[in-house]
């Protein structure tokens, strides 16, 4: 396991490489720049920033200098705010995770619970009322999930409080964030359920007079999480970095809402370091999905 790990370290270090010279080049190519505003900055004030930043540069030195930098672990400072990016990377993100933990922590809960119970009760009502929402669940975009729970919950009915930083309510983000994934791994769940429930395996145990729930929990849904873990590694390292759009709805100043601000701003340092942040997290994300495979079924092997 040792040598596969370092393989996919040194993989996951090209992968990142790979995702920053493609968000550099492509963000240089898009025309304007950071200091380009409604009110136009004199040329001889721009020309001093740019010389700062080392945006007078071509931009293949510019991407070696960045690069260079981040290597000897200086994230830079942002063009918009002029704040250390590393600082406000883990000031934002520690909103987001712990809004993205409780909600990656919802879908997968109940996504597992409602599938196994849909494949438990196949074509009868508790299944065809899981599939239905589920299908709902599925079609609605999260933006417009969180937008009816604002104006239902908040404006209309009052029952749930606008979030503020000093008294944060996570209900309604929450169930905004979680309810796609959910509804995904609950579907996920079912299908893999189904087909284990029909293995020999499981006939085996039945026909060998093992209790229920052990053939249910032991031996079928623990052979049906394989698929459920591939999407669950990337989903959390997703949420963790929070939903750009339902952080936006709610006014939560998350590092998604933060991503949001710095391409709105063109804040070149900033965009670079959220993107190579998520890249981090997807890598290490997959790389423990991979892993667990083996601890749900030790028949795999990484040879």
């Amino acid at each position: 396991m040792a040598k596969y790990i370092i393989k996919r370290i040194l993989l996951a270090i090209v992968s990142i490489i790979i995702v920053s010279a493609i968000t550099f080049f492509v963000m240089n190519a898009i025309p304007g720049g950071p200091f380009n505003k409604e009110k136009a900055t004199s040329q001889q004030a721009q020309k001093v920033l740019e010389e700062r930043y080392n945006l007078d540069k071509p931009v293949p030195q510019q991407y070696i200098l960045y690069m260079n930098n981040l290597l000897h672990g200086d994230w830079g400072v942002s063009l918009h705010s002029g704040r250390d990016i590393w600082g406000e990377i883990s000031s934002r993100f520690s909103v987001s995770a712990r809004l993205g933990g409780m909600a990656a922590a919802v879908a997968i809960v109940v996504g597992l619970i409602l599938g196994a119970l849909a494949a438990l009760t196949r074509n009868r009502l508790p299944d065809r009322a899981i599939v239905f929402f589920t299908t709902l669940g599925t079609a609605m975009p999260s933006f417009v999930l969180a937008t009816l729970l604002l104006l239902v919950f908040c404006l209309k009915l009052k029952l749930v409080p606008v979030w503020s930083s000093s008294n944060p309510n996570y209900t309604l983000p929450i169930i905004a964030l979680s309810v796609y994934p959910m509804a995904y791994i609950t579907r996920l769940t079912k299908t893999s359920m189904l087909d284990a429930l029909n293995q020999d395996y499981v006939r085996t145990a039945k026909a060998k007079g093992v209790p229920a729930w052990k053939v249910i929990f032991k031996h079928a849904l623990r052979n049906a999480l394989i698929p459920v873990i591939t999407y669950v590694g990337p989903m959390v390292a997703y949420i963790l970095t929070g939903s750009m759009v339902v952080e936006n709805i709610f006014t939560i100043g998350g590092l998604g809402s933060s991503f949001v601000t710095s391409i709105t701003n063109r804040d070149y340092t900033m965009i670079m370091a959220t993107t190579i942040f998520l890249a981090f997290l997807m890598v290490i994300a997959n790389l423990l999905t991979d892993i667990a495979y083996k601890f749900v079924d030790p028949r795999i092997t990484f040879d």
